[in-house]
């Protein structure tokens, strides 16, 4: 219809009522449309939420903290790597406890054996029967079909359940590690991005102001206020601002690609960091040392580790004990596929044995192998000892870190609000004469520096906070 207007009015007068014939051929039909497709209770066409979702789609995604990481926990290759270990490491676990149970297993075989030309008693009715030609055979003919029940008991077998405990800890405790590293880098990513986002809005401020000084230099000078050297000097200024405009825009977009990779499938994808305003407090240092005691995964880890040790240690032993061996078998072992066999000889029967196998003499691998496994707890030991110092002295250092970046966050918001009075009143010092070029473009500097100072500080704190929280395992 809208079409059909705009001709309307290019052809002027003379194509004025072939225009008002197609325009009620075109309200006639959208009559029709109306008639046929009804308006739904929304008032809306039935393709309007469609159309409306797609205009949606398009918007940037807003992702939080929160999301980020559980985006990035979905698509960190390392992290997935860890998940499937203490996957497997549980599966490890449920198998070594299934080898203390019994096993079953149904056994089927048919057997041909060249006969000798010999007849023998087979133990089946009275008849002879082929003798076969090897001795070790039954009969020419053999069939067996048994269900067999296996159980091994030994000191082994309990050694290995153990030490898959330990293990699946192990695995357990390396997985939060990959998680809480993971955190805290997408921490430091996320509110990095966010500076250099600030960063940018701040450079963008200071080329407009720039621009502004210009322009006030120029009016000054055509109104023999000030001289030429103060329009250059604006200018030159100006010029630094362009640049480093340019450089915060680079620096904002690696930002959101680096933390992009961590988030989609394409890191190109638009999205919108949702800012956080408020700056979360910082626990008391008892509280954080009592967490870090409980929670701490490298601790977690160490332990764990020394607890497979120990089972190695025990498992390389029971290779100095016998183990015991129980076998079951309930079926059929005969010349023919029957339960009864001919003169009615039953051929459905069991049979049990017990087995105890006494090692001897192994040329001293078992004793080389108890040794291998004792040099390796001693090692995880001396590992679990050091990680407890690196835990003391890594506190130590996160703590005082995270404590003096809070500090410097409330100097920064001074000096960036003295910052700002100053290039106000330096500005309008300048305007009345009071003030010479170069306190203006001293003032600007200040100003943008103390912004940057304030953004850098900001994920200065958020990051040691990030990595003491990764030590108490609070994260």
């Amino acid at each position: 219809m809208l079409q059909i207007v705009k001709n309307l009015d290019a052809s002027g007068l003379e194509g004025k009522w072939k225009g008002f014939g197609l325009l009620a051929c075109t309200i006639s039909f959208s009559l029709a449309l109306a008639a046929a497709f009804p308006l739904s209770a929304s008032g809306q066409a039935p393709g309007a939420s469609a159309a409306a979702a797609t205009s949606a789609g398009n918007q940037p995604i807003v992702i939080t903290l929160r999301d980020a990481i559980r985006r990035a926990q979905a698509n960190e290759p390392t992290y997935a790597a860890a998940s499937a270990a203490g996957v497997s490491a549980e599966l490890d676990r449920s198998i070594a406890r299934a080898n203390l149970l019994p096993g079953v297993n149904y056994y089927n075989q048919a057997l041909y054996t060249q006969p000798n030309g010999l007849l023998n008693q087979a133990g089946q009715g009275v008849a002879p029967q082929p003798a076969p030609r090897f001795i070790a055979n039954n009969a020419v003919r053999e069939y067996a079909s048994q269900a067999m029940i296996n159980e091994t008991v030994g000191l082994g077998q309990l050694a290995a359940v153990r030490r898959a405990d330990a293990a699946a800890a192990l695995a357990q405790a390396e997985l939060e590690i990959a998680r809480r590293g993971l955190v805290a880098a997408v921490t430091t990513l996320y509110y990095g991005s966010l500076a250099e986002d600030r960063k940018l809005a701040v450079a963008e401020q200071a080329r407009k102001e720039a621009a502004d000084f210009t322009a006030l230099t120029e009016k000054r000078e055509k109104g023999r206020y000030a001289a030429h050297a103060d329009v250059v000097k604006a200018q030159l200024s100006e010029q630094q601002r362009d640049r480093e405009l340019v450089d915060a825009r680079v620096a904002a977009e690696k930002a959101r690609l680096e933390l992009g990779v961590l988030l989609f499938a394409d890191p190109r994808t638009p999205y919108q960091l949702q800012p956080v305003d408020h700056v979360e407090p910082l626990a008391a240092k008892a509280e954080v040392e009592a967490d870090a005691a409980r929670n701490n995964p490298e601790l977690k880890s160490a332990l764990a580790a020394l607890q497979v040790s120990d089972a190695d240690v025990e498992a390389a032993r029971a290779a100095y004990l016998p183990d015991l061996g129980l076998n079951v078998t309930y079926g059929i072992d005969a010349p023919q596929v029957a339960v009864n066999g001919p003169d009615g000889v039953r051929n459905l029967g069991y049979s049990a044995a017990v087995t105890l196998n006494i090692p001897v003499w192994d040329w001293l691998s078992t004793q080389h192998k108890v040794k291998q496994s004792e040099i390796r707890r001693e090692a995880a030991r001396v590992a679990l000892s050091a990680t407890q110092r690196q835990l003391i002295a890594q506190l130590e250092e996160a703590y005082s870190e995270a404590k003096a970046a809070r500090d410097e966050l409330a100097s920064l918001d001074q000096s960036v609000a003295t910052a700002a009075e100053s290039l106000r009143l330096t500005r309008m010092r300048y305007s009345g004469g009071e003030a010479t070029v170069l306190e203006v473009v001293d003032a600007e500097n200040s100003y943008v520096m103390s912004e940057n100072a304030r953004e850098d500080g900001r994920v200065r704190y958020e990051a040691a906070r990030a990595n003491l929280q990764t030590l108490t395992g609070m994260m």
